[in-house]
């Protein structure tokens, strides 16, 4: 199960299709069949920063953040519960424009960079993110995104 969350100022500008595709590819691509569950949230600047201070003790928004569930079985579905991501569409159209990718492109880059971290990639060191990097490419390559240069 997909849990979409789309703050109140995003919601009519932000297709949860897209959101929910994005992930479920993520999922198919990493062989995820069993069941399992995932929060995408989107949100603002203010709640990111809020997040990256209060988790990472960085002081400014980011684009997007991953919080892993460590193999929680939620209660109520009996779904293992990947845990959350949370996406900044400020930071999200901002980059797209910077980069120049679409802004439905880089939403689905960032919601596929949340779903690999919740499965446990990271990009800590160069050979770690160069896996991570070449599994996301690969998605991105399903998903038809147009993403022109990835952000760093």
């Amino acid at each position: 199960m997909i849990n979409i969350y789309i703050e109140p100022p995003f919601e009519n500008i932000v297709d949860p299709t897209l959101i929910e595709h994005a992930v479920n590819t993520t999922l198919i691509q990493q062989d995820i069949t069993t069941p399992v569950e995932v929060t995408v949230v989107i949100d603002g600047d203010e709640k990111l920063k809020s997040l990256n201070q209060e988790f990472l003790g960085i002081d400014s928004p980011t684009d997007v953040l991953s919080f892993p569930a460590g193999g929680e079985i939620d209660p109520e579905t009996g779904e293992q519960y990947l845990g959350d991501i949370i996406i900044s569409y400020p930071r999200a159209k901002a980059q797209a424009g910077e980069l120049n990718n679409s802004v439905e492109d880089e939403i689905k880059l960032l919601v596929v960079h949340g779903v690999l971290h919740l499965l446990g990639f990271d990009h800590v060191d160069a050979e770690e993110k160069q896996v991570m990097w070449d599994a996301q490419k690969f998605v991105l390559d399903l998903l038809g995104c147009k993403i022109s240069r990835l952000p760093e």
